[in-house]
């Protein structure tokens, strides 16, 4: 006798059925990660080659500005007794060779208006700076932004400025690195000022604002920081890389001012 084999249809759709889910899963999954393949890209590459070069057409810009007797990129001028001028407690605070600031008198910037260059000659930066801090008017743009409310370059207190880490020309992604000493200067249309470094505070909490006061000196860690008036550049930015859970802080003294 002949057997003849009975061929269940039911179970071979099913496998069938079976094999188009897992390859149209397998399809949906390589999807997914080409699309986030390609974020990354975006977010780490393309974001900060971007931004660079925006930066440098703006410092080009600014010194094309600055040689052609551009007033509106001339230095905001702090009222004589504002807190962002005046040192704490009275008195009188002067750089390390003695010059005097000259405020000029000009009004300040527009918002996010770059108006100054800084110069790091240890990372090989140069970048613009630009008032206000915030993402899409400023630092997504590859600037530094200058804190509101804090001190103007030159000027007795503490100019502070905060620039992005990692991604967007990541202006201050080593920052970390600088030493006691080294140079940071600030360019603006008047004059150019040099500050040396002088502290570093590692790690401080995001809502740390004892830092960029006049005389700065953190409310987290109370070691650090100044007591004295006197004439201060701080430099903020996020730290550990490629996350914004604490902020990195470099302090430096005004030692020179020179007319352009």
């Amino acid at each position: 006798m002949v057997r003849v084999r009975v061929v269940r249809h039911s179970g071979l759709r099913r496998r069938a059925r079976g094999r188009r889910v897992l390859w149209g899963g397998g399809e949906v999954l390589v999807t997914v990660g080409v699309v986030l393949l390609l974020l990354v890209v975006h977010q780490m590459w393309w974001t900060n080659r971007e931004a660079r070069e925006g930066a440098e057409r703006e410092v080009r810009a600014l010194e094309r500005a600055w040689d052609g007797g551009d007033s509106r990129t001339v230095l905001p001028a702090a009222p004589a007794e504002s807190p962002a001028s005046a040192p704490e407690g009275g008195g009188s605070a002067e750089p390390n060779d003695g010059t005097r600031r000259q405020p000029a008198a000009a009004p300040a910037p527009d918002w996010s208006q770059a108006y100054a260059i800084l110069t790091v000659p240890r990372l090989h930066l140069r970048v613009p700076v630009a008032e206000g801090v915030s993402r899409s008017g400023v630092l997504n743009k590859g600037y530094v932004g200058h804190y509101p409310g804090t001190g103007q370059p030159g000027q007795a207190g503490n100019f502070a400025v905060a620039g992005h880490r990692n991604t967007h020309g990541e202006p201050f992604r080593y920052i970390n690195r600088l030493e006691r000493g080294d140079t940071v200067r600030v360019e603006t249309r008047g004059a150019t000022f040099t500050y040396t470094v002088d502290r570093t505070l590692p790690r401080t909490a995001p809502h740390d604002s004892g830092v960029i006061r006049p005389v700065p000196r953190s409310v987290v860690e109370p070691d650090a920081g100044y007591d004295e008036p006197g004439y201060y550049l701080t430099l903020t930015t996020c730290t550990p890389e490629y996350t914004s859970k604490y902020r990195l802080v470099v302090w430096a003294k005004l030692v020179s001012m020179r007319p352009r």
